[in-house]
């Protein structure tokens, strides 16, 4: 499935979004806010929906939990009247994660909002599987301890950009082999990437270094390494590189991107096509 963002259908309030100041490094959290009314009694009539809750909501959950490799925790919560369901209209979905494994990328926490969604509900009734109908958009939240950032290291995402940026600034005779790295250990500050590791070359050769670099946004879809410095062991001499960009594709819409001490969040949306 495709994910392309557009920024511009965006409509969920992001300031709603937060996480419980309750989190602690093992990536347990209280959940996120997803700017629940306060002081309001009266139930909404999506709230009574059965087709949503004996018939999509698990079809949602069964579509998600095929979309990764794992997850610990999944909850979906759908919001509609049976009218709009019935009709294939979901109004809105709210999805929580935990734990979850997506192309090799370990998510340690991940909320979510969709809205607008049409599917194809007459054929999950009857047994088939669910299938999008129509683009829709998403905001979401997601938050990465350290631990699980270096889990990641070896998920194609991450360990092409890696290569590309060391390849060119490394003492290396040929290039067009492929970059091996071994003991990689990834430490997150506020404002801070530091990334130590060995280089294994093809003929036993091992190049140990240390790379510290600021991260920063770039409109949406463009993550920079700022400021970056790379030390090899050979030499006490730090060198300070370039600012190396990592562009994620136009499908991507990064707003917001923190770097707290043990941990990374980041706001974004994303439009899903079916």
């Amino acid at each position: 499935m495709k994910v392309p963002i557009l920024k511009s259908f965006m409509t969920v309030d992001r300031n709603s979004w937060e996480f419980d100041n309750g989190s602690d490094p093992t990536g347990e959290l209280g959940g996120a806010n997803f700017g629940k009314q306060q002081g309001s009694g009266i139930p909404s009539r999506s709230q009574g929906s059965r087709i949503a809750s004996a018939v999509l909501s698990p079809a949602v959950e069964l579509w998600l939990r095929s979309q990764v490799q794992q997850v610990s925790e999944l909850s979906v919560k759908i919001e509609g009247s049976d009218r709009q369901i019935f009709s294939g209209a979901i109004p809105k979905v709210t999805a929580t994660a935990r734990g979850a494994i997506y192309q090799g990328l370990h998510l340690t926490s991940i909320a979510i909002e969709g809205a607008g969604i049409r599917v194809n509900l007459g054929q999950v009734i009857k047994g088939q599987p669910l299938r999008l109908l129509e683009s829709f958009p998403v905001f979401g939240v997601l938050r990465l301890i350290q631990a699980d950032l270096n889990a990641s290291l070896k998920a194609p995402l991450l360990a092409n950009a890696l290569s590309d940026f060391l390849l060119p600034i490394l003492p290396l005779g040929d290039r067009e082999q492929p970059l091996i790295l071994q003991n990689s250990q990834i430490v997150i500050n506020a404002g801070l990437l530091t990334l130590s590791a060995v280089i294994l070359r093809p003929e036993g050769t091992q190049i140990p270094f240390v790379l510290r670099t600021g991260l920063r946004m770039l409109r949406g879809h463009e993550l920079m390494l700022e400021n970056p410095e790379i030390e090899f062991s050979q030499s006490s001499t730090k060198h300070i590189v370039d600012s190396f960009k990592i562009d994620f594709g136009p499908e991507v819409e990064i707003e917001e991107l923190i770097l707290n001490t043990g941990e990374i969040v980041c706001r974004g949306g994303i439009r899903v096509l079916p």
